[in-house]
């Protein structure tokens, strides 16, 4: 089993990155294999709204998305990272996110996953909605902590002074765990994650 980690700092190792080695440390504790995966500080477009994800599975814009999204079918679970811009996720991290779960559904749908905010003092609560938003839509069991999954600080030393929130980040690891090891114990008994059914669209108008 592994989980993938992604880091949606523009800082490789900031506070956000800070939080998820907690979350290493304890998944790997729980013999979870890991991986942090950065997306980077180099500019990333936003969905086009083309569509051809559908039939190939990959971003026309082959770029740090593309090369997620190939570990993403060979993982079981994931954790993103963010910091807060602006009580928001990182620019960077929602035109990644936007790429990497559009019309890919069979990639992500029944994994579990989770979020996690970084911030000085305010906005994580908005972050942490924002983020969640991904994995409702895709199918995907939402890991939880005892805590909204948030750190706080302006440094990464500051980061493990929030002896709350590094709590915070391991309960969410062991929960990780502990789900990812009952899906496992399902498999082997036989029960599949259900194919879901085809996908309706409804549009409101007015003539």
């Amino acid at each position: 089993m592994k989980v993938l980690l992604i880091n949606g700092s523009p800082n490789k190792d900031g506070c956000t990155n800070e939080a998820l080695l907690e979350i290493e440390t304890t998944l790997k504790n729980n013999k979870i294999d890991t991986e942090i995966f950065w997306i980077g500080n180099k500019p990333l477009s936003g969905c086009l709204g083309c569509s051809k994800c559908f039939k190939s599975k990959r971003c026309i814009i082959n770029d740090k998305v593309n090369e997620f999204l190939e570990k993403a079918e060979l993982v079981d679970g994931f954790i993103f990272g963010s910091p807060v811009h602006y009580a928001g996720p990182s620019s960077f991290l929602t035109s990644f996110m936007d790429r990497a779960f559009y019309g890919k559904p069979n990639i992500f749908k029944g994994k579990p996953a989770a979020c996690i905010t970084s911030c000085r003092r305010a906005g994580g609560l908005s972050t942490f909605d924002r983020l969640n938003k991904y994995f409702t839509y895709s199918c995907m069991p939402i890991i939880s902590s005892n805590y909204w999954n948030g750190v706080f600080g302006s440094a990464k030393e500051e980061i493990r002074e929030d002896t709350e929130g590094m709590q915070t980040m391991r309960i969410l690891a062991n929960n990780m765990a502990w789900l990812l090891k009952c899906i496992e114990l399902g498999k082997e008994n036989g029960i599949e994650f259900h194919n879901p059914e085809k996908k309706v669209f409804t549009n409101f108008y007015k003539n």
